[in-house]
């Protein structure tokens, strides 16, 4: 099986068994197995990767130890499952090269998204038999391609590496979605002697096969919060004046979020995408959860938008005389490109047939914890961008009907090992 073909079948594999942030048990499973093989690899997994108390929005022990035993029936390498402990899906694959240069580092994400999958023949994962096996999650954001890429790079560093010095370094990184992964990878300190980071996303804003935007402009920070208010049951005809209702005051406290003031500086979002309240009609509801974030153009922005939310919430709590309890489950901060980094990737897309496009930059009005990395690295002095690999798609992503073209897998590994060649070949 070549390269080309190889890819396809990672991916489509990877398709069939989506797992979402921290944990990709079963994924990073199979990362292992195949990086094991490669010469000169050094693994790192789990705890070695990833600071426990530095994660956001991990599964609860009992979810993990279900994921696990679901990634194992499927498959997974026991040795790695049991490596990765509760939620700790991290991988690091690493080569030092004999001669000395600097160290460039790759970050792909893992995970999947909880959406249910198109079952309709035109949707090409169901029409050719690698629609997604578990119900309700679905790789609709790319990051299937993504992992399969990194497998990709780790192939071609046998056949260029022996022309190569310094360090290159893979990050496989979990729980992309919701903002939540990348941080406790920064504070195990898997970017802290990177002289280069390169992240990046299928599709996006490059919807077109063989296009590649060197960086991405327009990011947006953000934090994500969970919501609980508890208030007090009663009888909702005879004593309702007992009660103390949590599902009236989320009510409240959803319209006075998307109420607060925008920022005059730039822009700004709020969105409550999640409410659940109560237990039954004739109770005065004594629960209420909420999924929310906000996000800002720039990290001061996003901070003022955090606060307000909280005060929000803390007044809110206060009015309806219910308990509140904020957690943090995601985050992210705004970023910017290095000039001369996107110039290295403009040079290496030229260079390769599959391209049929080359330019500075694309907007990318999201959030990606990419940033976290990619901050952390130029604190230090080092360099950072986040490109864009075209692919013509099928539909939005983290839609159910959400599919890009496979032939981009291939541009993909060859834009990072050509931007591999430019940084780490020695004269």
């Amino acid at each position: 099986m070549d390269l080309a073909q190889q890819l396809v079948a990672w991916r489509r594999d990877f398709h069939a068994h989506p797992e979402l942030g921290f944990c990709e048990y079963r994924t990073a499973a199979r990362v292992c197995d195949v990086l094991a093989a490669v010469p000169g690899c050094k693994l790192r997994v789990g705890r070695e990767v990833m600071t426990e108390s530095a994660r956001m929005g991990a599964p609860a022990p009992e979810d993990a130890a279900v994921a696990r035993a679901e990634a194992i029936a499927a498959g997974a390498n026991p040795k790695w499952v049991d490596a990765m402990g509760d939620g700790l899906t991290g991988v690091v694959a690493e080569w030092t090269f004999p001669r000395p240069g600097p160290t460039l580092a790759f970050r792909v994400d893992m995970d999947a998204l909880p959406v249910t999958e198109s079952v309709a023949t035109t949707h090409a994962p169901a029409r050719s038999g690698f629609i997604s096996g578990r119900p309700g999650r679905m790789h609709a954001c790319g990051h299937d391609g993504h992992t399969s890429i990194g497998l990709g790079l780790a192939q071609l560093v046998a056949r260029r590496g022996a022309k190569w010095g310094g360090r290159l370094r893979i990050i496989f990184q979990p729980a992309e979605e919701g903002c939540a992964g990348a941080a406790s990878m920064v504070e195990a300190g898997v970017v802290k002697d990177v002289d280069y980071f390169v992240a990046g996303h299928l599709g996006t804003a490059a919807d077109e096969t063989g296009l590649v935007s060197c960086g991405s402009t327009g990011f947006l920070a953000t934090t994500k919060l969970d919501v609980t208010l508890r208030g007090v049951a009663a009888h909702a005809g005879m004593k309702p004046h007992e009660g103390r209702n949590a599902l009236l005051a989320a009510a409240t406290l959803t319209l006075q979020l998307h109420a607060i003031t925008r920022h005059g500086a730039g822009d700004s979002r709020v969105n409550v995408g999640q409410l659940i309240a109560g237990s039954g009609r004739n109770i005065i509801a004594d629960h209420a959860e909420l999924k929310l974030e906000v996000r800002g153009s720039n990290t001061e922005i996003n901070e003022f938008m955090t606060a307000e939310a909280r005060r929000i919430i803390a007044a809110t709590a206060a009015m309806h005389d219910v308990q509140a309890t904020v957690k943090v489950v995601g985050a992210a901060q705004g970023a910017k490109c290095d000039a001369a980094l996107k110039q290295i990737v403009a040079g290496a897309a030229r260079s390769l047939p599959p391209t049929k496009r080359v330019v500075d930059s694309l907007e990318m009005p999201g959030s990606e914890d990419a940033s976290c990395f990619m901050n952390a690295v130029q604190a230090r002095g080092g360099q950072a961008t986040y490109l864009l690999i075209g692919s013509r798609l099928t539909a939005g992503h983290h839609h159910p009907t959400f599919d890009f073209d496979e032939a981009s897998l291939l541009h993909g590994v060859e834009l990072y090992a050509a931007i591999a060649d430019r940084i780490l070949t020695v004269p």
